[in-house]
């Protein structure tokens, strides 16, 4: 099984941004614990972050027949992006939603997810432990 995990704006920047909320690890600490997890289960992994929409509308139109599964933490455009819904709407490709906080205990306005709408689940508030979370239930197909 092949997953991608697509990181969007910001996210590059954990470990300095708002440690209160994102905690002190970085985005590399991020990628070192999903890939362990995923080599731990035998996932093949690929990892995408980017501040730019159109670059993860790109990535996500890219994965189409390539990828089993994909794990995006969206960050700002979560509340803003249409063109990610409809991405992946377009190409089918089973996939999670995942938060590092939970958004719905912050500010009113990120209480909205336009990508939720085309996802099969969404994980929030739970860490880095999310995304291993989002993988496994990937590959367990318990959204089929």
């Amino acid at each position: 099984m092949k997953i991608l995990v697509i990181n969007g704006p910001n996210l590059n920047m954990l470990g300095i941004r708002e440690p209160q909320i994102y905690g002190s690890q970085t985005y590399e600490d991020l990628c070192e614990f999903i890939k362990n997890h995923c080599d731990s289960i035998g996932v093949s992994v690929d990892f995408f972050q980017s501040n730019h929409e159109g670059a993860i509308v790109d990535k996500i139109q890219e994965a189409y027949g390539k990828i089993d599964g994909i794990v995006i933490n969206p960050g700002a455009y979560t509340h803003t992006s249409v063109a990610l819904l409809d991405a992946v709407k377009s190409v089918g490709i089973p996939t999670v939603e995942v938060h590092i906080s939970d958004p719905d205990t912050r500010e009113e306005f990120r209480k909205i997810s336009y990508i939720r709408l085309a996802c099969v689940k969404t994980i929030k508030g739970l860490g880095f432990k999310g995304y291993t979370d989002a993988v496994d239930f990937l590959v367990k197909g318990e959204y089929k």
